[in-house]
């Protein structure tokens, strides 16, 4: 584990760091607009799709869907290094260059005083401990209170890859997901550990609580994660747009009627451990978008299932932490390994199975 203040090395990232996901400044003179060129190769698909839908479901482009459409409108979306129109259809292995503008950001960001959980931190990266219920930046709904709020209140310099609104974030977790997140505090560090978070270089670990008992005490969940087609505010197990999603896990304690269990994540699509073990018939204690309260515990007999209509009511949030978290310093190269316990109504929620067990 590295601890802070240790003595850097050279740095492992280049001032101009090359990655299919890199956001890099249009150096073209044609227009005083500034823009941001993005490439991506798209995956394997089990069926055509149109680019439009493609690009507005993927989570490689952090850009509205009308952004999108001007790019087909003013030719800037190239497949395969050709011109094409919001209607082209992929098949897979495409590689596709879009040319995007960077517009101010759409809400004004005022940083607050909101006390954090700072696990590790140095001139070039922060880890904090994210509590439930703080979204992990702003967004429609999501206006004051988010983690890009709280770190910009303590007057930090953070990466602006993605403009203010997501100053730093590297990834996130779900609102009423605890646990270990990393935030980058320059561009060049940005983009490395987000080439170790696609590398797969970056380990997360997490602790769940599940509905119900697995087959085998380990396994992994292998199936492809897109954005749900019956409501677009969720994600579903799906091959239209869809990104692969592989999710490994090792029981920890079997109980009554739930599994506690270490999680860790091989990728990192959204939603993906809550939608991974909804689609195996377990899902995640407590989750209230992907069966995890009432629609499972009812059910079962009796005295079981009263018991866990009394844990959902003292429990409104699925029940997931993520506990570890490691990676190579984006300057140091030295291998960072840290933890956290979980949060105080989870280790309360566990007690309690524990004790009826």
């Amino acid at each position: 584990m590295i601890e802070p203040g240790a003595e850097a090395t050279a740095p492992l990232i280049s001032p101009i760091y090359t990655d299919i996901r890199k956001l890099m400044p249009d150096t073209g003179e044609t227009s005083s607009e500034s823009t941001s060129k993005w490439s991506l190769r798209v995956g394997e698909l089990s069926e055509p799709v149109r680019i439009d839908r493609y690009l507005g479901d993927s989570e490689e482009i952090p850009a509205t869907r009308s952004k999108i459409r001007r790019a087909f409108k003013d030719g800037r979306a190239l497949v395969n290094g050709k011109a094409v129109n919001a209607s082209h259809k992929l098949s897979g292995g495409e590689q596709i260059e879009l040319t995007l503008p960077v517009a101010a950001p759409s809400m004004e960001i005022i940083p607050e005083s909101i006390p954090l959980d700072i696990v590790f931190e140095d001139e070039h990266i922060l880890v904090v401990n994210k509590p439930a219920g703080m979204v992990t930046h702003p967004a429609v709904g999501s206006r004051s209170g988010t983690l890009v709020h709280a770190l910009l209140g303590r007057g930090l310099a953070l990466s602006d890859l993605y403009g203010r609104e997501r100053a730093g974030i590297v990834h996130r977790l779900d609102k009423n997901t605890t646990g270990l997140l990393v935030v980058a505090k320059t561009e060049n560090v940005h983009l490395e550990l987000q080439r170790q978070l696609k590398e797969r270089e970056m380990k997360r670990v997490y602790t769940g609580i599940i509905c119900g008992h697995l087959k085998q005490d380990s396994g992994e969940i292998d199936a492809p994660v897109g954005r749900s087609l019956k409501d677009r505010k969720k994600m579903a197990i799906t091959h239209v747009a869809s990104r692969e999603a592989l999710t490994r896990y090792t029981l920890m304690e079997r109980f009554t009627s739930h599994d506690l269990l270490k999680i860790e994540l091989e990728t990192g699509r959204t939603h993906q451990i809550r939608v991974h073990f909804a689609h195996v018939g377990h899902p995640v204690f407590g989750d209230p978008d992907y069966g995890g309260r009432e629609s499972w515990h009812k059910g079962l007999f009796g005295p079981e299932r009263l018991f866990g209509q009394r844990l959902l009511k003292s429990f409104p949030r699925q029940a997931l932490h993520a506990r570890e978290i490691s990676f190579n310093h984006p300057v140091t190269g030295k291998r960072i390994e840290l933890s956290a316990g979980p949060p105080g109504d989870f280790v309360e929620l566990l007690d309690a199975i524990r004790d009826h067990a």
